[in-house]
């Protein structure tokens, strides 16, 4: 496979950015989910480093959930005893994780001493792992596990120095991963974003982003690494490469694999159902309508309004404030200030007769071959409509899909982060930023 930017294949270009990387950087600090991609990534940094002495240089670093497949654990396992000339941390910290299993909260807090009786896992017995009586600079429990991140980056470069973290993730897999790897503030060459504007400073670098899957997996065979065997049972269960996912299983992207614990984990399963609300429901329904999949249905004699009002009757008071407030955000924002839609949405949108208000306006995002016209819904959302991109234009039954997959934050509807959560997230960053 050949990479964006050059007639070299993608594991060619790979080694001129990694070779930019450790000329550049003090320390490299790979981090490693135990799954495909972030194991090629470390893998490649650890044979560069061989290569050309540099393991003083290189550092890796796994963020334990507590609760998954005990497969992924023995690999992240295996590969930390077969690296023990770099830096290595397993990090078993009460940190917040997204959740959205459980109709009552959207995080869950693995690891915590106060719910130590019903772990799925016992905290590891390594030199190598971090919990929180032997961590080195001030944690405090239910820390987000993005803010985490880059707390723990922020203190690794104040004590090592001037770091890059290697994220293994690929434009191949999401258009939300591409997204975030082309956006404008980034560098095309070499892909990565500034964190912290102290004297040490932390940058993420995704150097696999252009690989495909194939390419991933003739890296493993080519170089015979070792990987995560998991895979080779969800191979032999029928999933596609796309389905083959080893993220936390309680987070939204593996509700639909959550049943498949059952068969390759039992014993795991059994202590998960305990540990969090709504682990068995979703582990039978997961990827069914009863989830918001497929072909969701509602009852006849209501409309996808009126069931999305009693939706939301039936959460918590808690839940059901923040997906209000979130609808509410949505519902001014396409009355009062309007999206940025091409042509062909647009008509579309008029096609399915949604009231529209042509404003004029050129949106930021056009580019030399697509031109967005900002528009405003007058009318309401629509009841349902045939734009496949779902958030190109927000509908009642998307409303009531967002609401039965427990996306209390909205982002099915396209939802993005609000001026709080922006303001929270720059208060962790800029308390770090004076890294010496």
């Amino acid at each position: 496979m050949k990479n964006y930017n050059s007639n070299k294949n993608v594991y060619e270009a790979t080694q001129e950015r990694i070779e930019y990387i450790f000329n550049e950087f003090d320390n490299i600090l790979v981090a490693f989910s135990g799954g495909k991609d972030s194991g090629v990534c470390l893998n490649l940094f650890y044979q560069y480093a061989k290569k050309h002495n540099l393991f003083n240089k290189l550092a890796t670093y796994f963020q334990d959930y507590e609760a998954g497949y005990s497969h992924t654990f023995d690999f992240v396992e295996r590969i930390f005893e077969s690296m023990p000339e770099i830096k290595r941390y397993w990090l078993c910290l009460p940190i917040r994780a997204a959740c959205s299993v459980s109709m009552y909260s959207p995080f869950w807090i693995p690891w915590n001493n106060s719910e130590k009786s019903i772990w799925v896992r016992d905290i590891p017995n390594k030199p190598y792992v971090i919990d929180i009586n032997n961590i080195w600079f001030p944690f405090k429990e239910g820390t987000s596990g993005f803010d985490f991140r880059i707390i723990f980056a922020d203190e690794f470069s104040k004590q090592y120095g001037k770091t890059a973290v290697i994220v293994g993730i690929r434009t191949d897999e999401s258009l939300s991963r591409l997204s975030i790897l082309t956006s404008s503030h980034r560098n095309q060459m070499y892909n990565y974003i500034r964190w912290s504007k102290g004297k040490n400073k932390v940058y993420n670098f995704y150097p696999i982003y252009d690989w495909k899957t194939e390419d991933i997996w003739i890296a493993n065979y080519k170089f015979n690494w070792d990987y995560n065997k998991l895979y080779d049972l969800y191979y032999q269960a029928g999933l596609s490469l796309d389905q083959m996912r080893t993220a936390s299983p309680f987070h939204a992207c593996g509700q639909t694999q959550l049943k498949l614990y059952r068969v390759i984990c039992p014993d795991i399963w059994g202590k998960m159902v305990s540990r969090v609300n709504g682990v068995n429901f979703t582990g039978i329904y997961g990827g069914t309508k009863a989830m918001g999949w497929k072909n969701v249905t509602k009852p006849a004699h209501l409309s996808w309004k009126e069931y999305a009002e009693f939706l939301i009757n039936t959460l918590p008071e808690e839940n059901k404030k923040k997906i209000m407030y979130h609808l509410n955000r949505l519902q001014i924002s396409w009355e009062k200030s309007g999206y940025g839609r091409n042509p062909d949405v647009i008509k579309q949108m008029e096609k399915e007769g949604i009231v529209l208000e042509k404003t004029g306006k050129i949106s930021k995002l056009c580019t030399k071959d697509n031109i967005y016209q900002i528009v405003k819904i007058k009318n309401g959302f629509p009841e349902d409509t045939q734009i496949e991109d779902f958030r190109h234009c927000p509908s009642w039954k998307r409303i009531c899909i967002t609401i039965l997959k427990n996306d209390f934050g909205c982002t099915y509807l396209g939802c993005g982060r609000t001026k709080n959560d922006i303001s929270r997230r720059n208060k962790i960053i800029n308390k770090y930023k004076n890294i010496l």
